[in-house]
């Protein structure tokens, strides 16, 4: 077995033990042998957008987590199955910083991914949201959403 399927079987493993008990985080499914994509399930208190201009609290999401060829050189590529009001998702991508390396384990990856979608954290200095950036700073004290730890 090459380098790459070792990693992607290791990560498989890794995942699936370690949200079997998470109490928010639920690997709803994976395509690939190994597997190559990752569906998660957020069960955290985050925002849904509702029409241009508004959004409502929302306890259920969807996320994909795609590993690439070149993967772990290079970051996953992540984005929300389900909408989310936040400074740093789009429907396309979600940023999950600038700074990977591939010691990085999904589990951290997922738990970071839960904790933008509750405000734990976010950036509004380069958002992919300017509405959500400008909302996250008018709102600082009613941020995080959801308190509860994340870590997977």
């Amino acid at each position: 077995m090459n380098p790459r399927l070792r990693r992607l079987q290791a990560d498989y493993q890794n995942v699936s033990t370690t949200l079997a008990e998470h109490p928010t985080i639920r690997l709803a499914g994976v395509e690939g042998s190994p597997p190559e994509r990752y569906f998660i399930d957020f069960y955290v208190r985050g925002l849904l957008p509702e029409g241009e201009d508004s959004f409502k609290v929302g306890e259920a999401h969807r996320a994909e987590i795609y590993l690439p060829m070149d993967y772990p050189r290079r970051p996953p590529v992540c984005r929300m199955l389900t909408p989310v009001f936040h400074p740093n998702i789009d429907p396309q991508k979600i940023c999950i910083g600038d700074h990977w390396s591939a010691g990085q384990t999904l589990p951290l990856l997922i738990s970071r991914i839960a904790e933008m979608i509750t405000f734990q954290s976010y950036n509004v200095k380069s958002p992919l949201n300017a509405k959500a950036a400008a909302w996250a700073e008018q709102n600082l004290g009613s941020l995080p959403l959801d308190k509860r730890d994340m870590t997977c």
